[in-house]
């Protein structure tokens, strides 16, 4: 699965050219972003891939320095179980 990356999105699309997996992470303010939103198609389900779309994620936003909200229930829930990112969280 190839991830295409964008200021605050990282998705990948099938071979026709829709969305099968999406996490968003739209900019609060310079310092924070939140979060928003992890989707994977049901034919991806069960693979991992929300997994590997958090973890580029918080990869990148790491890279940038910056603090993440998670209003997302399966960002929470992935947090909770990679402990070493909970620094980077904010309320």
């Amino acid at each position: 699965m190839e991830l295409i990356y964008e200021s605050n999105r990282i998705y990948s699309k099938d071979k026709d050219g829709n969305v099968v997996a999406e996490i968003l992470f739209p900019a609060i303010d310079s310092n924070t972003v939140n979060i928003t939103r992890t989707f994977v198609d049901e034919s991806l389900r069960g693979q991992g891939v929300a997994g590997i779309l958090m973890q580029a994620a918080i990869s990148l936003i790491r890279t940038q320095e910056k603090k993440v909200k998670l209003t997302c229930s399966y960002a929470k829930k992935w947090i909770d179980n990679h402990e070493q990112y909970m620094s980077m969280v904010v309320e």
